[in-house]
């Protein structure tokens, strides 16, 4: 079982920056696979970005250039720094770990590629 719990989310104007935390179980950042995916209301839930243990990435295209993600292993955390942000980045920001795979590839920003989810955090970003 692996625990995650993200923090960091808030309300922000339009072209504002937040940056996300995930944080996990000891030793568990470079074990694993990481996600970002978000939840819209109405909406289902989609990838933004992914690493992995060497710190390969891979982001949605939708915010490509505008999102970071990076991980701490000495502090145990995940993190995704959110920039120039629109009202359509609005949503439920969940934080997530594949342990079955070592790299990220193709799934890597599809939901059922993970095991575990934290209870998210809302970002809500007015225009």
């Amino acid at each position: 079982q692996v625990q995650l719990e993200e923090s960091g989310g808030g309300s922000v104007q339009a072209g504002g920056s937040l940056r996300l935390s995930c944080s996990s179980d000891v030793g568990a950042i470079r074990r694993y696979c990481w996600g970002w995916f978000r939840q819209a209301p109405g909406k289902s839930r989609e990838g933004v970005a992914a690493i992995d243990r060497d710190g390969s990435t891979t982001y949605a295209a939708s915010v490509k250039g505008r999102f970071a993600i990076s991980q701490d292993s000495a502090k145990n955390t995940l993190y995704q720094e959110m920039n120039s942000l629109k009202p359509e980045d609005t949503a439920m920001y969940y934080c997530a770990a594949d342990v079955n795979r070592p790299r990220i590839g193709w799934w890597s920003l599809l939901q059922t590629a993970y095991n575990y989810w934290g209870q998210g955090t809302q970002v809500t970003v007015s225009s």
